[in-house]
């Protein structure tokens, strides 16, 4: 059965001068404010949000799922898993580009070995869907037990 979720974004002006809002059907983004600032001089987020950190927030929370499903397939529960998406843009060109995507994990599951851990890391790096989705730049990961 296909899933579509949707977000609906908004800009008014030029590219430096203009900002826009962001609202996701959930509600979860209400006319979130971006901009040219908040996309690349605001990085504590108070101005509002921008794409990378929207693919940031897309990518740690798809694969902590993932690698809920990949320890329960190998016989492990999680107690807990966090993990920081990091993605890095740079110059590419004559402009900016998502260059890269480093995930860090850290998790507690009990009876897991840091070779099991590290490996169902790696299965669900590679097989989350947004992971796929992502796979047009390099995405690296370190795992670590709690």
């Amino acid at each position: 059965m296909p899933i579509t979720r949707k977000a609906t974004a908004i800009w008014k002006g030029t590219g430096k001068e203009g900002s826009g809002s962001v609202t996701t059907t959930s509600g979860v983004l209400k006319d979130t404010p971006h901009s040219h600032h908040t996309r690349f001089v605001s990085e504590d987020g108070k101005a509002g949000t921008n794409p990378e950190e929207l693919v940031a927030a897309a990518h740690a929370s798809c694969f902590t799922m993932k690698m809920s499903f990949v320890l329960n397939a190998a016989g492990f529960t999680a107690e807990n898993l966090e993990c920081t998406a990091n993605v890095k843009m740079d110059k590419v060109g004559d402009g900016m580009g998502v260059v890269g995507i480093h995930l860090e994990l850290k998790g507690s599951v009990p009876g897991i070995s840091a070779e099991q851990f590290q490996s169902c890391a790696e299965n669900a790096k590679e097989n989350c869907p947004i992971s796929q989705l992502l796979k047009s730049v390099p995405i690296t990961l370190s795992a670590a037990l709690a």
